[in-house]
């Protein structure tokens, strides 16, 4: 199965239309947040993740006490910082798999996103878009095949040759860059 997302074209045809849907969710979100009437402020929602966590069931243990503790003593002291991330990781993390360029990285930062709101106690549909990301994730290259990634994952792994590339004749070289 696992062979066949990551080789077949017809899979890749099928990753290309779940991962416009999944990009045109994202990028409109981040737009939302980005255009809308009031500037985009974080603080109320990891307030209330602070305040209200997600608990054990039928206790009053956090189930994710670690990340609460990175909620409080990290992210509402720089909320600054997260105004920022949230919409424009959003909508970039949109943007990369709308247009096929670098899926794999906008896929792999857009579950990250969906576990953090999930950790935080929002369900809302990122259980959905966590499912839809793995498969983009998991079938790799072929994801963004009819897309930007079909000329610039050649180009980076050419670029990545180059750079990385020994000389030969002195043993214990380094790499070294290209004359550009």
């Amino acid at each position: 199965m696992l062979n066949w997302l990551r080789t077949n074209v017809y899979a890749s045809v099928v990753l290309a239309l779940l991962r416009i849907y999944l990009g045109w969710e994202w990028m409109s979100a981040g737009w939302h947040k980005l255009a809308g009437d009031k500037p985009f402020d974080a603080s109320k929602f990891l307030q209330n993740a602070v305040n209200k966590p997600v608990l054990e069931t039928g206790t009053t243990e956090a189930l994710y006490p670690n990340y609460v503790a990175f909620l409080k003593s990290f992210a509402l002291p720089n909320v600054d910082l997260f105004n920022f991330l949230i919409p424009w990781g959003e909508f970039l993390v949109g943007l990369g798999l709308l247009l096929g360029t670098l899926t794999t990285a906008a896929a792999f930062f857009g579950m990250v996103m969906n576990f953090a709101f999930m950790f935080a106690g929002t369900v809302s549909s990122n259980p959905f878009m966590a499912l839809l990301g793995f498969f983009i994730l998991a079938a790799g290259f072929n994801a963004g095949r009819f897309g930007g990634d079909y000329w610039v994952v050649p180009w980076m792994r050419g670029l990545a040759k180059r750079i990385f590339k020994k000389d030969k004749d002195v043993p214990g070289a380094k790499p070294h860059l290209p004359a550009v």
